[in-house]
């Protein structure tokens, strides 16, 4: 593998997955490994909370480093505290906003996607309050699979189930989506790949006569995806057991908002026995 992109990693919340990360970065040993946004979330970041499961993520990032692998770290809106230390270059970590790549004659632009977020930027207390929320449902999401667990069910993932009931096909683009395009054809790149939305997504598209690969690596929270480079070709790698998950690629994810509509019907709807 030439390289990998990871985002939404959450780290110091509830709702991080290290173990999955950790086996999944174990795996691999790409030339270039870029962690596209929200690895640390600082939003919910606490003195008290940063478990050694989840510090094995950054033991793991730090010993591929010391194999010769090239990390980029793109700041996000949650990590948003890096920009201000943008750009900076330690041993084999570089911290930027963004980064383009020329792979086998073709160029690559990989952000994060919040700067395209209107939300992010006109209602930042909404998304601050939306994390908010999540990091409840993941502290409520531990308890609920501990009892799903003594009646013989599954495990769910509780924000997930609910933002899936969201979920609507679309065949126009969003707003953002339209917006991240364009800005990657009038600087004629012919791949973009973004994170932020947690949905993992893989789009050849079409404005103005021009085409634009469009991959969103998803995030490893709820989809545990990553958009990986090989033998010329990019391609949405899903971690083995989410394999059978919902096909990303025409799933949309409305406003933030929405959200908190739906709520108390999917609590409703949880039957437990």
């Amino acid at each position: 593998m030439e390289v990998a992109v990871i985002s939404d990693l959450h780290l110091a919340t509830h709702a991080s997955k290290p173990k999955k990360v950790l086996k999944y970065l174990k795996s691999i040993l790409p030339k270039i490994l870029v962690l596209n946004g929200d690895i640390i979330d600082s939003w919910r970041f606490s003195r008290n909370y940063f478990p050694k499961n989840q510090l094995k993520v950054v033991r793991q990032i730090i010993k591929m480093m010391e194999k010769g692998v090239q990390v980029y770290y793109i700041t996000g809106n949650h990590d948003e505290f890096l920009r201000n230390f943008v750009p900076t270059t330690v041993g084999n970590l570089r911290i930027v906003n963004q980064l383009v790549l020329e792979l086998d004659g073709s160029n690559t632009w990989i952000f994060h996607g919040d700067i395209f977020d209107s939300t992010i930027h006109r209602k930042k207390w909404l998304a601050k309050f939306a994390a908010a929320l999540k990091g409840f449902l993941s502290v409520s999401n531990k308890l609920i699979n501990h009892v799903l667990l003594l009646v013989g069910k599954k495990e769910i993932i509780l924000y997930k189930s609910i933002k899936y009931r969201l979920i609507r096909d679309k065949l126009n683009l969003s707003g953002a989506e339209s917006k991240i395009l364009n800005a990657t054809i009038t600087q004629d790149y012919q791949t973009v790949i973004c994170g932020h939305t947690q949905v993992p997504k893989d789009k050849a598209l079409t404005v103005n006569d021009k085409t634009v690969r469009y991959l969103n690596c998803g995030d490893w929270v709820e989809h545990f995806t990553a958009a990986e480079y090989n033998d010329g070709n990019w391609q949405l790698h899903y971690h083995h057991e989410q394999a059978e998950e919902l096909q990303p690629d025409e799933l949309e994810i409305p406003e933030e908002n929405q959200l908190f509509q739906i709520i108390s019907k999917e609590f409703a709807c949880l039957n437990l026995i």
